[in-house]
C-alpha cells in the first residue's frame, strides 16, 4: 500500500508542476530540499560531516551554508526534473545549451563505442535524456528502486528519448553488444561500492571504494570514456558539458585498472570542487576498510557475470570474452 501511495504523490506533483512556472518549480524544491535539511538529522550529519572532511580549511559556517544548499539543489532537482519529463522533446532541446558535444561525436568516430560517465551531481538524469535527442540513444546503467512504481515510472522518464535502461542481470553481456555496435553506456562512478573487484581511489584526499568495472570494460574494449555534467543555468535551464575523453594509461602502467578509475575519478572531484552544492553529500561515500569491509552491501557488483561471461577485470583491449 505505501508504494501505491508513493506512486500517487508522484503522480500528483507531476501534475502540478507540469503547470507551475519554471521559477515557481525551482523555488518549492528549494524550500522542499531545506525542509528535509532541517527535519533528516541524519542525513544532515552525514553531510556536514562530509564537507568538513573534504573542505577542513572552510569555516563551520561557509560548510553549513554548502550543506544546505545542497539539499536545496536535490529538492529542485526533483521537481525540476518531473517537469522536464513532461516537455516535447523539442521544448527539452531548447531549455538546454551543449558545450563540447564535438568531443562525444570524435569518440563515436572511432568505431569502438563510448563510456559516458559522471557522478550523482547537477542534474545527471537531464544527460541521458537530453544526449539521445542531441546525438543518439544510449544504455543507462542503473538499480531498480525498491518500489517497483517507482521504478517503472523512472524507467519511462529514463527511456523517453529512446533510451534503454540496463539492470544488473545480464549486463555485461549488454553493454558489450553496445559498444560493439558503437553506442554508447552511460554509468555514474562515485558511489561506495561492495563489488569483488572494487579499487580504492583518492576522492577529496581519502581512499574511496569505486567500480573498476568501467575502466576495466574501456581497456578491454578500446571504448573511449567521455565525463558529462549537466549544470543549472537557472529557471530551469541546463548547460551540458561533455570534456575530452579521459586517457587510458599506457603499457607501463602497473595497475591500469586502477589508474583509470582514478584519472576518471579525478575528473569528478574538480567538477563537485568547482560546484559542492550541487553533489550527493548525504551519500556514506567513504567507509572505514576496504572494499571487502563488513558491512551492509549496499551496491552489488554492478555487471555480475553472466553464465559463460567472462570478468570485466584482467581483460585486454581485443580480448575474447
Amino acid at each position: 500500500m505505501r508504494h501505491r501511495i508513493e506512486d500517487w504523490l508522484i503522480a500528483a506533483v507531476t501534475a502540478v508542476v507540469r503547470v507551475l512556472p519554471w521559477d515557481a518549480v525551482g523555488a518549492a524544491g528549494s524550500a522542499l530540499g531545506l525542509a528535509f535539511y532541517y527535519l533528516d538529522r541524519p542525513h544532515r550529519r552525514i553531510t556536514l560531516n562530509n564537507l568538513a572532511a573534504a573542505f577542513p580549511a572552510r569555516p563551520p559556517g561557509e560548510r553549513r551554508a554548502i550543506g544546505r544548499g545542497v539539499f536545496a539543489h536535490f529538492g529542485r532537482l526533483l521537481l525540476e526534473l518531473l517537469k522536464f519529463s513532461t516537455l516535447a522533446p523539442a521544448r527539452m532541446l531548447a531549455r538546454v545549451e551543449f558545450e563540447g558535444d564535438e568531443h562525444a561525436r570524435q569518440a563515436y568516430a572511432q568505431g569502438r563505442g563510448v563510456f559516458f560517465f559522471t557522478g550523482h551531481f547537477g542534474f545527471w538524469e537531464v544527460c541521458g535524456i537530453v544526449h539521445a535527442l542531441r546525438l543518439a540513444p544510449i544504455g543507462v546503467l542503473a538499480r531498480p528502486l525498491d518500489n517497483a512504481r517507482l521504478n517503472a515510472r523512472l524507467e519511462r522518464m529514463r527511456g523517453c528519448t529512446g533510451n534503454t535502461v540496463i539492470y544488473r542481470r545480464g549486463a555485461l553481456r549488454r553493454v558489450l553488444r553496445m559498444l560493439e555496435a558503437n553506442q554508447g553506456v552511460a554509468i555514474l562512478i562515485d558511489q561506495h561500492t561492495h563489488e569483488p573487484d572494487a579499487v580504492q581511489v583518492e576522492f577529496f584526499n581519502r581512499p574511496a571504494a569505486t567500480t573498476s568495472s568501467m575502466a576495466a570494460l574501456a581497456l578491454r574494449t578500446g571504448a573511449p570514456a567521455i565525463p558529462v555534467f549537466a549544470i543549472p543555468t537557472g529557471s530551469g535551464r541546463y548547460r551540458m558539458i561533455y570534456e575530452h575523453a579521459v586517457q587510458p594509461p599506457g603499457p607501463a602502467s602497473a595497475d591500469p585498472v586502477r589508474e583509470y578509475t582514478q584519472r576518471c575519478t579525478d575528473v569528478l572531484e574538480m567538477y563537485v570542487r568547482r560546484h559542492p552544492d550541487l553533489w550527493l553529500w548525504m551519500h556514506r561515500r567513504w567507509r572505514d576498510g576496504g572494499p571487502g569491509a563488513a558491512h551492509a552491501p549496499e551496491h552489488d557488483e554492478m555487471f555480475p557475470a553472466d553464465e559463460g561471461d567472462a570478468g570485466t577485470n584482467g581483460g585486454t583491449p581485443g580480448s575474447e570474452e
